[in-house]
């Protein structure tokens, strides 16, 4: 607990893990809160993102974007407070939806922040279901995969942040959805509560089969944030044209075995000329303005009229951190992952 106002927490990349992080991985340090300075604010955090892709920007590989540096915070997405502001446009108290990391208090220059509503019900819906994920879900189903209704439509992860949206953006366009989830509890979730037409345990030793089963017209969208095991599944099931929005590959973030059915999927790729395009959301936020703008609209009214459902997992502290996020990577989580950061 941080009951000192002037001290900040700063959980930073201690090393960086060859498989699996652990908690060595990470190390808590404290410093002064710092002071605004000239065209800067002030930001205390409230609540943190914890978010797969946060694995990557800890190693040292070629990548879409800049490694956290050994000792550096670790990146991520924040709802904050301002607490000071010599910046036109934002007040101490203003809510915002911020990259500050995970920290307490971050300085800012008012780059990649935007305003939240001050009456916002539940501000960590900035950072899921209205943020990020929400948008991952709804760009990558209805831009690249661009469902029709009749079809069928299969997600891994299906009650994660992105894939429970994925699934239930689909149904309301009138697909046949069929989830993939690890546990017996998350895919009754996925078909009691999310609508889903069908949940299949990826645990199961006859997962392939029970895939097969629940998709007797085969595949036309796999939205993929898994690989390994799961996409081995699915790849017999594609049909002709069938599309792939591509956003990520959780089996392989730790330093899996790498495929060795990629010849096959070349071939299968070739064969029934399979649109697979990977993306990285953060484009659509520079490139799709028009898409953002929809997003918004028509999943903040799903939202509020009810026919979209979401679940949080939420955590306590933001010393918690390491640990969620280790859990993250192996499942744990239910629902989109995000720290409550103790309030001062």
């Amino acid at each position: 607990m941080n009951a000192d106002s002037n001290i900040n927490r700063r959980i930073v990349l201690a090393s960086r893990p060859q498989a699996a992080p652990t908690a060595e991985h990470f190390r808590l340090e404290q410093h002064p809160v710092p002071e605004a300075g000239a065209g800067q604010m002030l930001l205390r955090a409230e609540w943190l993102s914890l978010d797969p892709y946060m694995r990557g920007r800890m190693s040292d590989a070629p990548s879409y974007a800049p490694s956290v540096g050994i000792g550096e915070v670790m990146t991520g997405g924040t709802v904050s407070r301002v607490v000071q502001s010599n910046l036109d446009g934002f007040k101490p108290g203003d809510l915002v939806m911020a990259y500050t990391g995970w920290q307490d208090y971050a300085l800012s220059d008012g780059s990649l922040v935007t305003k939240l509503p001050a009456d916002m019900a539940q501000p960590s819906h900035a950072l899921g279901v209205l943020g990020m994920p929400g948008y991952t879900a709804y760009a990558g189903l209805l831009d690249i995969g661009q469902p029709q209704a009749g079809e069928t439509v299969v997600v891994a992860a299906a009650t994660g942040a992105v894939g429970s949206v994925v699934g239930q953006v689909a149904k309301l366009r009138g697909c046949r959805v069929v989830g993939i989830a690890g546990g017996a509890e998350k895919c009754e979730y996925a078909v009691k509560e999310l609508g889903f037409d069908a949940c299949i345990d990826h645990r199961a030793a006859d997962f392939a089969k029970q895939l097969e089963q629940a998709c007797p017209q085969g595949i036309d969208v796999y939205f993929e944030n898994v690989g390994g095991a799961v996409f081995d599944a699915v790849l017999p099931l594609l049909n002709v044209h069938a599309r792939v929005p591509l956003c990520g590959l959780i089996a392989q973030y730790n330093g899996g075995s790498a495929d060795t059915s990629s010849s096959v999927l070349m071939r299968r790729l070739l064969t029934r000329r399979i649109h697979m395009q990977g993306f990285i959301i953060f484009d659509y936020y520079q490139k799709r303005p028009d898409l953002l703008a929809a997003f918004h609209k028509e999943v903040g009214a799903w939202l509020a009229e009810g026919k979209l459902r979401y679940r949080e997992d939420v955590v306590d502290g933001l010393e918690n951190a390491p640990q969620a996020f280790i859990g993250l990577l192996q499942g744990k989580n239910f629902g989109k992952l995000v720290i409550r950061i103790d309030q001062k």
